[in-house]
């Protein structure tokens, strides 16, 4: 079994519903979202697995004395200690051969708000092994990267971490543009649209290979925004 720390939005918001409709297949409730769809299926098959999310801590192995309830407790409190925040608008866009949401602008509390996540549940993850390192395709690594893989347990962290939504594998170039029309199409005004960051979720891979499926959600604490606000009104 393995866990992962994901941002999803609210299993009823728009975004979520369209993404999970987009995917065939909705993390919350494991279950079809949509008909098969012969072009697309093959399109969406590795986002579909592990649902539509944004990573931040990358799917680990639990340490040893360490299980699901010590987890959602850890997670929990952290969550209960952060602030939200907002993406001003959260665009499709190309990364290398794939297609994701990501933000057009990235604010600051996005990036530190990932690092706190890698730092503080670091003491739950259990070693990564030399085959989840080779699965890892070392030698097409950056240095730097290699070092965060052993390190951290993933190689896009910190300065390599990038805030993205995947929607798509891999997509041919000859593809790409009728690809990019079809999202566009299906997304519609819920693309340049802003996001609320707001909560976290684990997400579990019961085995290897199985799809991932929401385990919980803990949100932010929603009590600090309105206390800052009224002590900045009283002053």
């Amino acid at each position: 079994m393995r866990a992962a720390i994901y941002f999803t939005p609210p299993a009823g918001a728009a975004l979520t519903r369209a993404a999970a409709e987009w995917l065939g297949r909705s993390a919350f409730d494991g279950e079809p979202t949509r008909p098969r769809d012969k072009r697309l299926d093959p399109l969406v098959e590795q986002p579909a697995r592990y649902g539509f999310h944004a990573t931040m801590k990358a799917p680990f192995r639990l340490a040893e004395d360490v299980d699901l309830v010590d987890l959602d407790a850890r997670l929990a409190a952290f969550c209960a200690s952060r602030d939200a925040f907002d993406i001003d608008r959260l665009v499709i866009a190309r990364l290398g051969s794939f297609f994701a949401f990501v933000p057009e602008t990235p604010p600051v509390a996005l990036a530190e708000l990932a690092d706190a996540v890698v730092r503080t549940l670091e003491p739950l993850r259990a070693p990564i092994s030399e085959e989840e390192i080779s699965r890892r395709d070392p030698d097409k690594l950056s240095e730097r990267q290699r070092e965060q893989l052993a390190q951290w347990g993933y190689p896009y962290v910190f300065h390599d971490f990038r805030f993205h939504m995947t929607l798509t594998g891999s997509v041919e170039k000859p593809d790409r543009a009728k690809v990019e029309k079809r999202l566009a199409k299906h997304f519609g005004a819920l693309d340049g649209a802003p996001l609320t960051i707001d909560r976290l979720a684990i997400f579990v891979e019961p085995e290897p290979g199985a799809p991932f499926r929401l385990h919980s959600m803990h949100p932010f604490d929603p009590r600090r925004d309105r206390t800052e606000v009224a002590g900045a009104l009283v002053a």
